[in-house]
């Protein structure tokens, strides 16, 4: 079994990460990724960093769904490229996410399926 790697990410430089980081921590997170940018933000440097470190078993773990994307859309793809590194995700405040179990990828299932209807919109109204 892989290891519990934490993401940690406030929008502001005056928000601090130490609640999150206390919480990854008690959650068994052995390594722990920090970010200071807008969840908005597409390149965020940690993140990338976290998902190319990933090994197959690996757990992602988020202390809620917010702080790794947000929208639908984006955290679909996220939670995309974390199983294809063959790991999976789990949030603590939100574990109907946890990939890891049959209700958790229904669940990322149907959020694929909404992120792709937000897409349409937006390319409707944008278009």
């Amino acid at each position: 079994m892989g290891q519990k790697i934490g993401y940690a990410r406030v929008s502001t430089i005056g928000q601090t990460l130490d609640i999150q980081v206390k919480n990854l921590k008690t959650f068994g997170c052995v390594k722990i990724y920090r970010e200071k940018a807008s969840g908005a933000d597409a390149h965020r440097s940690e993140l990338k960093k976290l998902i190319a470190s990933l090994n197959e078993g690996d757990i992602v773990v988020v202390t809620r769904i917010d702080r790794l994307a947000r929208s639908t859309f984006d955290l679909f793809s996220i939670v995309k490229d974390i199983t294809n590194k063959k790991a999976q995700f789990h949030s603590i405040a939100e574990p109907w996410t946890d990939t890891s179990t049959s209700t958790g990828r229904l669940m990322l299932a149907v959020l694929g399926g909404l992120a792709d209807v937000e897409r349409d919109l937006i390319r409707t109204r944008t278009s």
